[in-house]
């Protein structure tokens, strides 16, 4: 009976206070092999993870247990600032010869663009790979949030010319630094990219045919100054893996792999949360206090001009409120209804111009759709209002001049929160702007206005 291979299988790791407790205790008991065997087993998300809560010299005390490549994977895990710390405790030969020369040129790229130039380079004099130097330097030249910023260079390439025979030693050659292969890219003798090559073709396909007959010329690939939003929408349509990076000329420069676009979608989706949110810079929760007021200042600012100008408005209608005092109660119902309505509208065509699914030629039919919704809900709404205040208040011109108001304000609310964003979006600024404290701001106002203007009109009807 053949011998059962033993596995060992490894489970989600929760960080709990009775685990970190105890973990402490042994580092500054200085107990080696207790603190081992109680991280030999994790994952490097895992160990960053606790990284955050230790102090400097407990974090040192894990990171000299780690071999250089499980070192290499925790730091790329760690939160920036908390890699930021934890590198300036470290010599620059270390950083370079124990995290960098174990890393893809693409996490190199991205640990050595938060240092300082001086730090930078100290690092690269320290790198003995003078290939894998000079492509970190090479990618350090392109802006973070393109195509060329996002790319590393490890990838396996064949040219075209090549016998089948030859491809796969220069495969076996190639593959030997890379964690995974996902395509086998095919370029022409200038490395302009001409397609992929499937390996399972490459298996079965007779052994005197050459590279150009079987490989697949049917290729997607991004430049190198593609923004890295387009990058990500480019994958997610087409459900990609990995995706070629070129020059502007179609030379094989790199390779996107989709770990790096989820990073981008998470913080796409962050910075817009903040910018809905009345957040204009990207900060982090424990980031300084100046900083943290850098970023929330300006819509702040914004929602200050908004109320003195409603209370302006309010002031011009100061006659009005003091003969029908009652219409003061519905100040807030009618301001918070064009908020939310604005809101809601804004967010949904936001979110479409996200992830493409409105597009130039969709608009018009969007906001038409948005005002549809609007007139029911607005009409089932001032309905209920309606039917409210004919039971409970005792003015009729207060009953009309409300469910008008509300009706009317709903309308402009959604026409506005659907067509800033689309506005915004065809000059090319970031949508996301329009949402929070700008839409709620500016139906506020305009939600104030037309309810103390409709009641003048109702009160000298009625």
């Amino acid at each position: 009976m053949a011998a059962k291979t033993k596995q060992h299988l490894k489970t989600h790791f929760e960080l709990t206070r009775e685990y970190l407790d105890e973990l402490i205790e042994n580092i500054e008991a200085d107990k080696e092999v207790e603190v081992f065997n109680m991280i030999k087993d994790l994952h490097a998300a895992d160990i960053a993870e606790i990284y955050d809560e230790l102090n400097i010299d407990q974090a040192r005390f894990i990171y000299l247990m780690l071999d250089n490549e499980k070192a290499a994977d925790v730091v790329i895990e760690l939160e920036e600032d908390d890699r930021r710390r934890f590198l300036d405790a470290i010599p620059v030969d270390k950083i370079a010869r124990q995290f960098i020369d174990n890393m893809d040129s693409d996490d190199a790229a991205d640990i050595l663009g938060e240092l300082s130039n001086e730090k930078v380079e100290e690092i690269i004099s320290h790198i003995g790979n003078v290939e894998q130097a000079s492509a970190i330097l090479d990618l350090l030249k392109y802006d973070e949030d393109t195509a060329g910023g996002l790319m590393g260079t490890e990838l396996v390439s064949v040219n075209e010319n090549w016998s089948l025979v030859t491809c796969i030693k220069e495969i076996r050659k190639q593959a030997v630094n890379i964690d995974e292969i996902y395509y086998v890219y095919v370029t022409d003798n200038d490395n302009i990219l001409r397609g992929t090559l499937s390996l399972k073709r490459l298996l079965l396909a007779n052994s005197a045919a050459k590279v150009k007959n079987i490989s697949n010329s049917d290729v997607i690939s991004v430049k190198t100054d593609t923004p890295s939003e387009e990058v990500a929408n480019v994958m997610n349509k087409y459900d990609l893996v990995t995706l070629p990076v070129v020059d502007p000329i179609g030379r094989l420069k790199g390779r996107i792999t989709i770990d790096d676009v989820v990073d981008v979608i998470r913080e796409e989706a962050e910075k817009d949360y903040q910018l809905v949110s009345g957040i204009t810079a990207d900060h982090e929760p424990f980031d300084n206090v100046w900083r943290v007021t850098r970023a929330r200042l300006p819509w702040l600012f914004i929602g200050l001009v908004g109320g003195v100008l409603g209370a302006s408005v309010i002031g011009n209608y100061e006659d009005q409120l003091r003969l029908h005092p009652e219409m003061a109660f519905f100040i807030p119902l009618i301001a918070a209804m064009a908020g939310n309505v604005g809101v809601q509208s804004s967010s949904i065509i936001v979110q479409g111009l996200a992830n493409n699914s409105i597009g130039l030629d969709s608009s018009g039919r969007k906001l038409l759709n948005e005002l549809g919704v609007a007139l029911i809900n607005g009409l089932i709404l001032s309905g209920a209002i309606f039917i409210y205040n004919y039971f409970i208040r005792d003015s009729f011109a207060l009953t009309i001049t409300v469910s008008v108001s509300l009706l009317s304000v709903v309308l402009f609310a959604s026409m506005f929160g659907t067509f800033i964003p689309l506005a915004l979006n065809r000059f090319q600024v970031d949508p996301a702007v329009a949402t929070g404290p700008f839409i709620t701001t500016l139906n506020d106002i305009m939600g104030l206005f037309v309810y103390l203007m409709i009641g003048r009109l109702m009160y000298g009807v009625f």
